[in-house]
C-alpha cells in the first residue's frame, strides 16, 4: 500500500541523516507544512517540530547527511523497466551580504530589469534529477550539491552522472540546457553509459568528417565548417521532417549527421534544427544528440521539452520548501540544508497517491496532484503514519556565554573568481600605462 511504503521510506531515510537525526527529521516536516515563514527559527512554531527555536540550527550544525546512502534509498524507488531519463541543471544561491561567508563565487542570476548584469553572488548548486512522467512538474532530485569554488558547474554535473548512473541497470538519457553543450562535457562525460541530449547556442560551430588521407602530411581531423549562425555553410539534411504537434504547431526539424566540436573529433554527434513554423519570430531551437543511434526526430523534440521540469523544481524549492530562506552561517550549514531538498521533494511524490485533494477557497480542483498542492494537504499524511523521530529528551539549561569570555570579530572572506577575467587583464594594461 502506498501508506505502508512512505512510511518504510520516511524511516530509511530518517537512519541516514546522522547526528540530531530527530530534529532533523522533524524540520523537514515543519518546512513542508510551512507556507510563508521569514526565518529558519519560525519553522519550530509548526506543531511538528516538537522542540525549541534553538533546535533548527543546531540540528543543521551537528547533522551529517549521508548523500550515498539517500541517493540509493531514492533509486530503489525507480521501478520503471524503460530507460531513466535524467536532467541536470544549476541554480544560485545569493548571500550578497554575508561577508564571514567562505566561498561564495559570482553566480549567474536573471534579472527583472533588461539593463543589469545577471550576476550576483552566492553559492552555486548543481542538482541531476530524475525526470518520472512524461508530462508534468514532477522531477525527482537525486543529488543536489554545492559547486565549490575549485569546480565548474560541467565538472559537477560530469561527476554526479558518474554516480547516478552506476545505480541504473539500463543506460539513461540525459537533457541539459545550451551552458553544458560543449565539447568540455563531452569530454568529461565520454566514459559514462549515457545518452546525451543537448541544446546548443545558436553560435557554435561544428565539423564534418574529414576528407579521405591523400598520404601527405597529418591526416586531417576535420571536414567542412558547419556554423549554426550562417545557412550558406549548412551541408544538405541527412532527414527532414515536417509535422502539427498540439503543443507547438506546425514545426519543420532537420538533422545533420557525423559531425563534431573542433575540441572533441573523437565523439560523433547528430545536429537537429527545430523550427516553428506559425510563429516566425521566434529563433529555432538547435540540439544535439550524442550517444547510441538518435530516437525519431519528434521523439527527440518531445523528450527535450521535459527538461523545462528541472526549473520548476528550482522555483518550487526556493518558493515552497524553503530552500534560500536561512542566513546560514557555514557552507557546511549550507550544504546540508541543501541535501534536504531532495529528501521532501521524494516524499511528496509517495505521498501523491494518498493525499485528498484541499484547495483553497480561490483554488481549482486538480486530478493530477502538482508538488505544492500534494505538500498543501501533507499535514494529514503526518497524522496518519506518524513520525520516525523520537521526542525530545528534557535537558538542563544552558550556561550562556562564558562570563569574562572576549568576543572577537567573525573572519570575513573574500569574494572567489573563478579563472581570470577581462578585470584582470583591464588591471594589467592599466599598470603597464602607468609604468610607461
Amino acid at each position: 500500500m502506498p501508506d505502508i511504503k512512505l512510511k518504510k521510506f520516511r524511516k530509511q531515510l530518517y537512519h541516514c541523516l546522522g547526528h540530531g537525526k530527530d530534529a532533523v527529521f522533524e524540520l523537514t516536516d515543519a518546512a513542508i507544512l510551512s507556507r510563508h515563514p521569514t526565518s529558519l527559527a519560525e519553522l519550530s512554531l509548526s506543531p511538528v517540530f516538537r522542540r525549541q527555536w534553538h533546535s533548527t540550527y543546531e540540528a543543521l550544525e551537528d547533522c551529517n547527511p549521508s548523500r550515498d546512502k539517500m541517493m540509493a534509498v531514492y533509486s530503489q524507488q525507480i521501478t520503471d523497466n524503460q530507460r531513466p531519463i535524467l536532467v541536470g541543471d544549476h541554480s544560485a544561491w545569493l548571500r550578497p551580504d554575508a561577508k564571514t561567508l567562505q566561498e561564495r563565487t559570482y553566480e549567474h542570476q536573471p534579472s527583472r530589469i533588461a539593463v543589469n548584469r545577471p550576476i550576483g553572488v552566492g553559492f552555486g548548486y548543481s542538482t541531476i534529477a530524475y525526470i518520472p512522467e512524461k508530462q508534468g512538474s514532477w522531477v525527482l532530485p537525486l543529488l543536489h550539491e554545492r559547486i565549490s569554488s575549485s569546480e565548474t558547474a560541467i565538472s559537477k554535473l560530469s561527476q554526479q552522472l558518474e554516480q547516478v548512473c552506476s545505480q541504473f541497470d539500463q543506460r539513461a538519457i540525459m537533457l541539459v540546457d545550451s551552458q553544458y553543450g560543449c565539447a568540455s562535457f563531452i569530454q568529461q562525460t565520454a566514459d559514462i553509459p549515457c545518452d546525451k541530449l543537448m541544446r546548443v547556442s545558436s553560435n557554435r560551430c561544428f565539423y564534418g568528417e574529414p576528407k579521405t588521407y591523400d598520404g601527405r602530411g597529418r591526416p586531417r581531423k576535420h571536414g567542412h565548417k558547419f556554423k549554426l549562425n550562417d545557412p550558406e555553410t549548412w551541408l544538405s539534411e541527412d532527414e527532414i521532417l515536417e509535422v502539427e504537434d498540439s503543443s507547438l504547431g506546425q514545426i519543420k526539424i532537420q538533422a545533420w549527421h557525423k559531425l563534431h566540436f573542433k575540441q572533441a573529433a573523437e565523439a560523433k554527434l547528430s545536429l537537429i534544427r527545430v523550427e516553428q513554423l506559425d510563429s516566425p519570430k521566434s529563433k529555432p531551437l538547435w540540439l544535439a544528440w550524442h550517444g547510441e543511434p538518435i530516437p525519431t526526430l519528434i521523439e527527440v523534440v518531445k523528450l527535450y521539452l521535459r527538461r523545462f521540469t528541472i526549473e520548476h523544481w528550482y522555483r518550487f524549492a526556493k518558493q515552497r520548501l524553503h530552500w534560500t530562506l536561512p542566513n546560514l552561517g557555514t557552507k557546511e550549514q549550507c550544504d546540508r540544508w541543501s541535501d534536504l531538498m531532495p529528501m521532501m521533494t521524494w516524499e511528496l511524490w509517495l505521498a501523491r497517491d494518498i493525499i485528498v485533494d484541499n484547495p483553497l477557497p480561490w483554488q481549482k480542483p486538480q486530478v493530477n496532484l502538482t508538488p505544492g498542492r500534494v505538500a498543501q494537504s501533507f499535514g494529514t499524511v503526518i497524522a496518519t503514519i506518524g513520525t520516525p523521530a523520537r521526542s525530545p529528551k528534557p535537558r538542563g539549561k544552558s550556561p550562556g556565554w562564558q562570563k569574562g569570555r572576549i568576543r572577537t570579530q567573525k573572519i570575513r572572506f573574500p569574494i572567489v573568481k573563478k579563472g581570470k577575467g577581462k578585470f584582470e587583464s583591464q588591471k594589467k594594461v592599466k599598470e603597464e600605462s602607468k609604468s610607461a
